[in-house]
């Protein structure tokens, strides 16, 4: 509780700035305690008011109430001045007497205003829906709107909101620099949604796929009514008619629309009074189709392992290697004397397969062969190389000789092939096997530029001697009263220095998320003295309980182990901190006391996968399994290359497949996942097997290298479980087989049996592994996609496995 000098000190700063600012009607001073910089909408589902973007830097935001208050983690909205933060003494957000709202910097610079002219009376109002209006009274019961904050988004669209024309979504430059950075969703020329990147050198359209453009894609040219909305049930409908449906449609929830700084847009969803955000769709599904991601003369490529990386070209150097953006330099002069022959004769070209550099082609030319090609390309000095590929429609090779290398993107889909031209004394010292030699790659990093302190010269405004006299006064009582406060904390940190110590070791990351921090006796209470167990594991036991706010929670507690239960409490809270999926359990909280270790989860009301198999459980109908296998499916390939780390979970099996009230799929129990640092290329090091018997990839008993195909691999075994209903612990009836192999190999050499058997004979081979407990009344398509899907999931050779994604894109296509 704050005394009587510190609160007289408060009082007397807040009548000096009233006396300061008498002509404002309405005033919020950054410098004022918390509870008068905000506005919050009546419910209150949003906030407004100054948001902290950096040391000493603010901006008037609208964010998503925290509860608990977190505000440096909030979900921004909004924000009015994101390019020109101002400063953290005497910046003011006030509304005129003329009708206008200004933001101003120090007291002096107004570095933004609605630029509205009132002369009637005025109100500021923060909707539920987020949005901030300013209206005039024209009389009694007629009100009009002035400005609103929904006619200029930054980077979010949230339900009921209009991107509209000449209006665009810019993303942020990073996770944490709120400045405006490259991307732009908006309506082109023709009225079509577009995403485009506009970096400091060039700009290009990315999606739709530019290459389908001219192929009459969403053509709406005489179409005037530009708009697109998102709904609260989860779909986008645009006037040029593209419609998006989210993967949780049709359910009421707390939406947004994000261009994240990554240049992909997202649909985030969550629960109301949740804090958590799930994606539930997103515009591209593969990272390396967003242009711009790794500058001029350097290559994205995606590795699950690793997850996005950017690389240089042979013989050429990154400009910064803290900024992938900036792209890479030739370490070479290219020049240009052409022969008699009427083209360079001092080029020579090195083959660099699977790369595309897609658009700043010199011309399209189709049924070119390689020499031909290459005779074009050396015709222009200005050539930096060709693209030469087979088109399967025409069945002809067409040639596109580069201006520049830029969008660069590797795959192995890929059946074309970049010709880099290069000096001939260069390329003599290439290595033609392998061009990527020695070129260390940049990994993409969530690390941002961050805001620099907002410098201004301030100058003593003239005052009141007196004045000064009660505030040197007020100040003074309130130092004294600082220092015996001080003196009292220090004695009392000193006489429990040991236990804060033991408490705050390593913990520093998990609240650093933002979750909310229980005690002991608070977790004990709520599970009543942890006696209804609802599940347990190697790494504790989980209870039921009921939290203090009445919400029904998991409780999981860690076993009393030093080293194992610290270590797994660690890795759960650091990673699932992480993670935002529908398909992924979401946390509350966790608590760290002493020799406790606890985490608090959402509780999932039909138990797990492994519960609904029993014997005696009928609510898992083919239709449920189906929807399961897909939705475990999305959340693994978000852990493996979506969230912004990339995660193995190391072990998935039906225990750790946790089912809500609509029997939606939640991917649990973190403690043995292995968190991948991108910044290290050495991930394949384990320092102990992990899993579960049954459900392990050969990898880990071969002491192979270890990949997000470990996942795929237990993924596989465990829809085979669903179909079959038969656990791979304890295998089948082998004795058809003649065989006895290993334990994790029996279910799947019992299905591959049926099959192999079924196709010999024309016959229906699912019918003969689907779990009895289903009956006739199943789909015998949806079962054998399920099983073809899963055997090819559990392949032994970890490269003939698909990754989540392509199971993702089989099981909803089909």
């Amino acid at each position: 509780m704050v005394s009587s000098p510190l609160v007289s000190l408060y009082l007397l700063l807040f009548l000096i700035f009233h006396n300061i600012h008498h002509s404002s009607p309405f005033s919020l001073s950054v410098e004022k305690l918390e509870q008068d910089v905000i506005v919050s909408s009546p419910k209150p589902t949003f906030t407004a008011g100054f948001y902290p973007v950096g040391q000493n830097a603010y901006s008037f935001a609208i964010w998503f109430t925290q509860t608990p208050s977190n505000t440096e983690n909030a979900t921004v909205v909004w924000m009015a001045n994101r390019d020109q933060p101002v400063n953290g003494k005497r910046s003011t957000l006030s509304l005129l007497e003329t009708g206008n709202l200004v933001l101003t910097d120090a007291g002096e610079f107004v570095v933004w205003s609605t630029n509205t002219n009132s002369s009637k009376p005025l109100e500021l109002h923060l909707h539920d829906t987020g949005n901030l209006v300013l209206q005039e009274q024209n009389d009694i019961n007629s009100k009009s709107v002035l400005w609103q904050s929904f006619d200029f988004p930054t980077d979010t669209l949230l339900p009921g909101q209009s991107l509209s024309k000449n209006i665009n979504l810019v993303s942020f430059r990073s996770e944490r620099n709120y400045s405006s950075g490259f991307y732009h969703l908006l309506f082109d020329l023709e009225n079509v949604l577009r995403l485009l990147y506009q970096g400091p050198r060039d700009s290009s359209v990315y999606w739709p796929d530019p290459w389908l453009q001219n192929n009459g894609l969403r053509e709406m040219t005489y179409n005037e009514s530009r708009a697109v909305r998102l709904d609260g049930l989860g779909k986008l409908v645009s006037s040029d008619n593209f419609i998006f449906t989210t993967s949780d449609y049709g359910t009421l929830l707390q939406r947004r629309l994000t261009l994240d700084h990554d240049g992909n847009v997202r649909i985030y969803s969550r629960k109301f009074e949740e804090e958590r955000w799930s994606v539930s769709g997103q515009f591209r599904s593969q990272p390396c189709l967003v242009n711009g991601i790794c500058g001029p003369n350097s290559i994205c490529s995606y590795d699950p392992t690793i997850g996005r990386k950017c690389s240089c070209l042979p013989h050429h150097s990154w400009i910064d290697n803290q900024d992938w953006s900036q792209g890479c330099k030739p370490n070479f002069q290219l020049w240009c004397n052409k022969s008699m022959t009427g083209y360079d004769d001092e080029s020579q070209f090195l083959r660099l397969p699977g790369v595309d550099f897609y658009g700043y082609d010199s011309g399209s030319f189709k049924n070119r062969t390689f020499e031909q090609c290459k005779t074009l390309c050396l015709q222009l000095c200005h050539c930096r190389g060709f693209q030469h590929t087979f088109s399967a429609g025409d069945g002809v090779f067409n040639c596109y000789p580069k201006l520049q290398l830029l969008n660069g993107r590797h795959g192995p889909g890929f059946m074309g092939s970049i010709f880099l031209r290069l000096p001939t004394t260069n390329l003599l010292s290439s290595d033609y096997n392998n061009p990527y030699h020695n070129n260390k790659g940049l990994v993409c990093s969530t690390s941002d530029g961050g805001v620099e302190q907002v410098v201004r010269f301030y100058y003593e405004a003239k005052g009141n001697g007196s004045v000064k006299v009660l505030l040197y006064f007020a100040s003074g009582l309130g130092g004294i009263e600082l220092v015996c406060i001080f003196l009292v904390w220090c004695f009392l940190f000193r006489s429990d220095r040991k236990h804060l110590d033991a408490d705050k070791h390593g913990y520093v990351l998990a609240a650093a998320t933002g979750f909310q921090r229980f005690s002991y006796s608070e977790l004990k209470q709520a599970t009543k003295g942890f006696s209804k167990e609802i599940g347990r594991g190697a790494g504790g036991i989980v209870y039921k309980g009921v939290l203090s706010d009445n919400r029904v929670a998991a409780i999981k507690r860690l076993h009393e182990v030093a080293n194992q239960g610290e270590s797994e409490f660690l890795a759960e809270v650091s990673i699932i901190g992480r993670l935002n999926h529908m398909n992924l359990i979401g946390m509350w909280g966790y608590c760290a006391e002493g020799k406790h270790r606890l985490l608090v989860y959402e509780y999932m009301q039909n138990g797990s996968l492994a519960q609904n198999l029993l014997p005696n459980s009928d609510a898992l109908d083919s239709g449920r399994r189906y929807n399961i296998a897909l939705g475990t499916a999305r959340g693994l390939a978000y852990l493996h290359e979506e969230c912004l780390e990339w995660i193995l979970h190391c072990d998935i099996k039906p225990q750790n497949i946790l089912l809500d009230s609509e029997y939606q799929p939640k991917v649990a129990d973190f403690g043995l996942s292995k968190l991948l640092n991108r910044n290290d290329l050495n991930n394949s090091s384990f320092s102990r097997i992990r899993g579960t018997r049954g459900y392990m990839a050969p990898e880990w008993v071969f002491h192979l290298p270890i990949t997000s195909k470990v996942d795929v691999y237990s993924y596989g075994i465990v829809v085979l479980e669903m179909i079959t209903g038969k656990s791979p612990t304890t295998g089948v009836q082998m004795t058809e087989l003649g065989a006895q192999p290993h334990h994790h190999e029996r279910l799947v050499t019992w299905v591959r049996e049926k099959r192999r058997k079924g196709l010999e004979v024309a016959s229906s081979w699912v019918d003969q592994i689907v779990d009895p407990a289903l009956g006739s009344n199943y789909d015998i398509n949806e079962m054998e996609i399920l099983a073809t899907v899963a055997l090819e999931c559990v392949e032994e050779e970890k490269d003939e496995r698909p990754s989540m994604s392509q199971v993702v894109e089989r099981l909803q296509n089909s």
